[in-house]
């Protein structure tokens, strides 16, 4: 089997994408209370905070994902 393609496979699996979803809401918004804290207090926000508070989720979604499916593919 392709060796993308079963990462994807892996990375697509509903426990993989549970776990990842499950740190990404806590580490997510632990991040985004500690970068952008000021703002929600001011309410000064624009197109560009709103951009970067979404990555602040999806990175370690991702790191998690990366995690995850390295531990299954050392199994």
């Amino acid at each position: 089997m392709n060796p993308t393609r079963q990462w994807f496979e892996l990375a697509l699996r509903s426990d993989v994408v549970r776990r990842s979803a499950k740190v990404a809401v806590i580490v997510g918004t632990l991040l985004t209370l500690i970068n952008y804290g000021d703002l929600f207090v001011t309410g000064r926000f624009d197109f560009a905070q709103w951009w970067r508070i979404v990555l602040t989720y999806c990175v370690p979604y991702g790191v998690s994902t990366y995690a995850g499916v390295a531990a299954l593919r050392e199994r």
